[in-house]
């Protein structure tokens, strides 16, 4: 532990600046200076990778971009290494090119088991009408598992069919021959799992059907074919996997398969990071160093009495400094330049890190009532400073809650630039999802010191001179976070070994679905189209995102966030605040997450009429009684029924009305919610039954 000499002088205070601002802020520096952002740390490219031997690099079934139809086995090799059996393998040619002609190195792709649970279902049918073809919108995903359902998206290993919504791509719409039909789980994908997706009654606008592709029924009926051609066993195992659900060969239009990845390849990486760090720490504290204490009089803040700011000492298992742009560090396995073999997993570099961290101490804590402690979360590319919030000095002052938080290292303020630029050469991206590894290494290491006895408890800064600490450090850990801190605070849930409720404000899951559903994209659309102009490349762009980010975001996770829980870990209880017509984070994404975990609803979540769902919430349980003990959402209402497009459109204009974003965090309510749930893990009512508030 560090000295404990402090700095007692006032802080000045922080000018708010919205996501969107900064970001559009960055992207205008980007453009107007030409500059590609790739960061410290990065290797020089290694050699193209080829497709598989005696294979074409594109699929023939949709010719419409090399990677489609998508995700699928197409794109896969045998390996016996891995735990589903298979390797990706994307040849470079095959990859999205930026303008400069550059393909995204495909080689951290190539080190996945198999695709995301969450991925994006890509495909293009020419003169789709999917009103005409009665696809299952994100309105009425019932519809989806309907037995003549047009779109079948089967489990193999259950046989059963899995609900999604499908929608054809809205950022497309005067570009016919580049719209794609993206189909969307509804639910998480099994690990590990084999998927099949069948497409049958496609119909244009006229309602007249529309033909299957050549290639594709080449295979559906078995002729013209060669006899050494590798695809038709596996066409024929997908076709008899369709025909066993009632879905008959001559009725398809298109049907291929898939794996997805498997829980090793999930959240392998980020496991051993803990385990092993954890374990070279034992049962001490880690180490800190207190840079500034700041003691407020009452008339300087009313709601806090003392502000601690400081850095926590952390094993990182980044490339060079640590900074953006650096990789994880695999050790001889990484080094040189060298790529890190598919199942090699990270080390430490053998620098520490400090991790930053702000504690506010509410004034409502003394000796004789030591205050509960919470990690909090920050929203998208933000700073810890956001515990400075009104709505969290509140909640601290209340319930007694000191917060500390840490930045989402990877996606914080310090990684505008390089994440602004990252999108205008997508072989730079691999780097953000590693740093958001390292930042939840931080996280843990800073609840640990908060909790452990020898950590800040035992430090003047934390303490009454006189009379003992200010902090409860028998009480345990608790997580709250908001946001970007919702989204990335479901994966940190699952990893926490410290503490077993978690509070996620206006969350969701999935960043390949919430992206261009949220106003904050806009920037980022800006350089995409800039720099990946091809409406289908901007899909698949998303989708192979997708694959990495589900190592550091909660879509990775989310099927052990509250049972089932991973290796070592306990099982968790997950509150979710929801804000209906959210412009930053899709509510129909925070659905998804509902459904797999578990998650029960409190209703009526809406005043009748409001919801454009044919079923609103189809899929989450209602809860039957309070006070109630597992896994809930709640739904707030800011007061107007504004529902968001229903298309993949942000609900950006006038006639959305105000964003409701940050609504449920400042509602008296909802905070005496989160402080019971986090206290006691039961989910009171704190809206008598009616929608909330």
């Amino acid at each position: 532990m560090a000295d404990p000499a402090a700095i007692h002088r006032p802080l000045s205070k922080e000018k708010r600046v919205t996501p969107h601002r900064r970001l559009g802020l960055a992207v205008s520096v980007l453009v107007t200076a030409g500059t590609v952002l790739v960061g410290a740390g990065a290797a020089a490219a290694p050699p193209a990778t080829s497709a598989p031997a005696g294979q074409p690099a594109c699929d023939p079934i949709d010719p419409t971009a090399c990677l489609l139809p998508f995700p699928n086995d197409y794109f896969t090799v045998p390996d016996r290494t891995s735990p589903t059996g298979k390797r990706v393998r994307f040849a470079t040619s095959a990859m999205p090119a930026n303008v400069q002609g550059t393909p995204i190195d495909p080689t951290e792709w190539n080190r996945q088991d198999g695709f995301s649970p969450g991925s994006p279902i890509l495909v293009r049918v020419p003169g789709l009408d999917a009103t005409a073809t009665r696809i299952a919108p994100v309105t009425d995903i019932g519809r989806s598992l309907a037995p003549d359902a047009p779109i079948v998206l089967l489990d193999t290993r259950t046989g059963k069919r899995t609900p999604y919504w499908a929608e054809p791509d809205a950022h497309a719409a005067g570009q016919p021959d580049r719209q794609s039909l993206i189909i969307r789980p509804a639910v998480a994908l099994a690990e590990g799992t084999r998927y099949v997706v069948g497409l049958r009654g496609m119909r244009d606008s006229t309602g007249a059907s529309i033909p299957a592709p050549k290639a594709f029924t080449a295979y559906a009926k078995g002729v013209g074919l060669g006899h050494r051609d590798p695809r038709v066993p596996q066409m024929k195992r997908i076709i008899a996997d369709l025909n066993r659900t009632g879905v008959k060969r001559h009725s398809l239009y298109l049907a291929w398969d898939f794996t997805v990845a498997s829980r090793q390849g999930l959240t392998g990486r980020m496991l051993a990071m803990r385990d092993s760090a954890f374990a070279d720490l034992r049962r001490a504290a880690p180490s800190f160093t207190v840079t500034q204490v700041t003691d407020y009089a009452p008339e300087q803040d009313p709601l806090i009495a003392r502000q601690v700011t400081g850095t926590i000492g952390v094993p990182s298992y980044l490339t060079g400094d640590g900074g953006p742009g650096s990789r994880l560090h695999y050790g001889p396995l990484g080094g040189g330049g060298t790529p890190p073999t598919p199942n090699a997993l990270p080390t430490p570099s053998g620098v520490t890190t400090a991790a930053d961290f702000v504690c506010n101490i509410p004034r409502s804590a003394s000796a004789a009532r030591p205050a509960h402690l919470s990690l909090y979360g920050h929203g998208l590319l933000g700073r810890p400073t956001e515990i400075n919030a009104g709505n969290v000095k509140t909640m601290s002052n209340t319930y007694d809650f000191t917060f500390c938080a840490t930045s989402w290292i990877g996606m914080a303020a310090a990684d505008v630039p390089y994440v602004a630029g990252a999108f205008t050469d997508l072989s730079a991206f691999p780097a953000v999802a590693d740093r958001l590894q390292q930042s939840f290494l931080n996280f843990l290491f800073l609840g640990r010191a908060m909790i452990h006895p020898r950590g800040f408890a035992a430090h003047p800064a934390f303490r009454d001179d006189r009379a003992g600490p200010l902090i409860d450090v028998a009480g345990g850990l608790h997580y709250d976070g908001n946001s970007q801190g919702g989204i990335n605070g479901g994966a940190l849930t699952a990893i926490a070994q410290d503490w077993t409720r978690s509070v996620l404000g206006v969350p969701a899951m999935n960043y390949s679905t919430l992206l261009q559903r949220s106003v904050d994209f806009a920037p980022f659309q800006t350089v995409l189209d800039g720099y990946y102009p091809d409406k289908v490349d901007q899909q698949l762009i998303l989708a192979l995102l997708q694959m990495l980010w589900d190592r550091s975001e909660a879509n990775g996770y989310a099927q052990h966030m509250t049972d089932r829980p991973l290796p070592n870990t306990p099982a968790h209880q997950v509150l979710m605040h929801v804000a209906f017509g959210d412009h930053q984070v899709s509510p129909a994404a925070a659905e998804v997450q509902a459904r797999t975990i578990g998650a029960r609803l409190h209703t009526p979540a809406l005043a009748d009429g409001w919801s454009p769902d044919v079923r609103p919430y189809w899929g989450i349980a209602p809860i039957r009684s309070y006070p109630y003990t597992g896994s809930a959402m709640v739904v707030w209402n800011s007061g107007a029924a504004y529902a968001p497009p229903s298309t993949n459109l942000a609900p950006a204009g006038p006639e959305y009305g105000d964003d409701p974003h940050e609504f449920p965090r400042a509602q008296s309510g909802a905070q005496r919610q989160k402080a019971v749930f986090l206290l006691t893990g039961e989910v009171i009512d704190v809206c008598a039954r009616t929608p909330c508030p």
